[in-house]
C-alpha cells in the first residue's frame, strides 16, 4: 500500500504517519528528512544535493526523484510508503508514477487532511513543549496539570517554536494551497483522492484513514 498524505503544516500528517508506521509497518518518506539524511550519510544523491544547496540553489526535481528512488529501493517488497511533501508539481507526479512502476509498485490513495484554517492557526500558535523531555502542551487544549510543571518529567522550562506565530502559519498555509493545487486535479481524475476531517480527534482521524486503507 503506497499513499500520498496531504495537509497544511499542523494538520497532523506527522502524527498520522507515525501511527501508520507503528501499526502497519509503513515507511514515511518525507523529502526534507530524506534530503538531510542523504547529505549526512554522503550517498551519491546526497553529495549531489549538498553541492547544489551549498551553492544556494534549489534542489532540482531530478535530484528529489533520485532521492525518492534511492529510498524506495531500501524498502522490503511488502512495505508500503507514505509520501509526505512529494509530489508538489505535475512533473513530480509523473516522475512518481514512473518511480513506482519501475519497482512494481502502484499508488493506492491520496489522502488529504482537510482543516479549518482559523482553528488550525489557534492549534499551532498555542502549542508549546517541555524544554527537557519534549512533551507537548497547548494554551487552550492541554495545559500541564500543575502550572509550570511538566506532567512527564517535572521540569519547569517550556519552549515554543519561533515560527509558531499567526503570520508565519498563514503564509505556510497559503504556500501549501499553491503547491498542492496543481496535483489534486491529477489524482482526482484518477479517483485516488479521499478527504478526511483533519480537525477531528486524533483517534478519529486515524480510524478514518484506516478505513480508507482497508477499503471500507
Amino acid at each position: 500500500m503506497n499513499i500520498i498524505l496531504l495537509g497544511p503544516p499542523g494538520a497532523g500528517k506527522g502524527t498520522q504517519s507515525e501511527r501508520l508506521v507503528a501499526e502497519r509497518g509503513m515507511v514515511q518518506l518525507s523529502t526534507g528528512d530524506m534530503l538531510r539524511a542523504a547529505v549526512k550519510a554522503g550517498t551519491p544523491v546526497g553529495v549531489q544535493a549538498k553541492a547544489v544547496m551549498d551553492a544556494g540553489e534549489l534542489v532540482s526535481d531530478a535530484i528529489v526523484s533520485a532521492l525518492i528512488g534511492e529510498n524506495l529501493d531500501r524498502l522490503a517488497q511488502d512495505q508500503g510508503a507514505i509520501f509526505d511533501g512529494y509530489p508538489r508539481t505535475a512533473a513530480q507526479a509523473e516522475a512518481l508514477d514512473l518511480l513506482l512502476d519501475e519497482r512494481g509498485r502502484t499508488l493506492d490513495h491520496v489522502i488529504e487532511l482537510e482543516v479549518n484554517e482559523d482553528a488550525l492557526v489557534e492549534r499551532i500558535v498555542g502549542r508549546f513543549t517541555c524544554g527537557n523531555c519534549g512533551a507537548g502542551y497547548h494554551d487552550t487544549f492541554k495545559q500541564p496539570k500543575v502550572a509550570d510543571t511538566c506532567d512527564v518529567c517535572g521540569a519547569h522550562e517550556f519552549k515554543r517554536r519561533p515560527d509558531d506565530n499567526e503570520e508565519t502559519v498563514r503564509t505556510r498555509m497559503a504556500e501549501y494551497r499553491a503547491k498542492t493545487a496543481p496535483i489534486l486535479p491529477i489524482y482526482d481524475a484518477r479517483g485516488l483522492v479521499r478527504r478526511v476531517d483533519g480537525m477531528a480527534d486524533i483517534a478519529v482521524v486515524t480510524q478514518s484513514i484506516e478505513s480508507i486503507l482497508d477499503g471500507k
